[in-house]
C-alpha cells in the first residue's frame, strides 16, 4: 500500500508537466497563429504525448475568435498539415537509418519470424500508400505509421505525398471543427 502512495505524487507531477506543456503549446498557437500551429504540429507528431486535439481544434477556435475568414482557418489547418508532414518525415528518416536489421533484432521479442515479416512487407508494398494516407486520419496511428513506412523502405516521394495529403485533410478537418465551434459559441453569447 505504501508503494502505491509513493507513486501517486510522481503521477501527479507528470500530469502537471504534461498540462503545462499543453498550455505552452496553446500559447504558442495563440501568439503566433500560422507559425505556432506549424511548430505545434511538428512537436506533437515527434513527441506523441501531446494530443492532436490540443493543437488543431484550438487553432480553429482561436481563428474564429479573431474573426479570421474560412480560407484563413483552412490555411491554419494546412500549416499544421505541413508541420505534421515534417514531424512524420523525421520519424520516417530515423526508421530508414535503423533499417531491417534493427527491425529483425527487436521483432524476435514480439515473436514475429522473418517469414511473417516478409508477409508484412509484401502487404505493406501493396497497401502501404493507403495505410500511410488513412493512418494520418486516426489519432495515435498518425504518428506510428511512419515507423513501418521507414523500416520497410517505402519510397520517400510516395511517403511524402501520402503523408502530406492525409495530414492536411486531418489538420484542416479538425481546425474547421474548432473554427465552427468558435462561431457557434459567439452566436450563443
Amino acid at each position: 500500500m505504501l508503494h502505491g502512495i509513493a507513486l501517486l505524487p510522481n503521477r501527479a507531477e507528470k500530469l502537471l508537466e504534461i498540462q503545462s506543456f499543453i498550455q505552452w503549446i496553446s500559447s504558442l498557437i495563440s501568439d503566433y497563429l500560422y507559425v505556432g500551429v506549424f511548430a505545434a504540429a511538428v512537436i506533437e507528431t515527434v513527441f506523441p504525448p501531446i494530443p492532436t486535439m490540443a493543437v488543431f481544434p484550438f487553432a480553429g477556435y482561436i481563428a474564429s475568435q479573431n474573426n479570421m475568414s474560412l480560407p484563413e482557418a483552412i490555411g491554419l489547418g494546412m500549416a499544421g498539415g505541413i508541420g505534421a508532414t515534417i514531424g512524420s518525415t523525421i520519424i520516417y528518416v530515423i526508421c530508414i537509418k535503423l533499417g531491417r536489421v534493427a527491425l529483425l533484432r527487436y521483432l524476435k521479442y514480439a515473436k514475429i519470424s522473418e517469414e511473417r515479416l516478409a508477409k508484412i512487407e509484401k502487404w505493406f508494398e501493396k497497401h502501404g500508400d493507403k495505410a500511410v494516407f488513412l493512418g494520418r486520419l486516426v489519432p495515435v496511428l498518425r504518428e506510428m505509421i511512419s515507423i513501418p513506412a521507414g523500416l520497410l523502405g517505402m519510397k520517400p516521394i510516395k511517403f511524402l505525398l501520402y503523408t502530406f495529403g492525409g495530414s492536411c485533410v486531418y489538420g484542416v478537418a479538425l481546425t474547421l471543427v474548432g473554427y465552427y465551434f468558435g462561431l457557434v459559441t459567439i452566436d450563443l453569447f
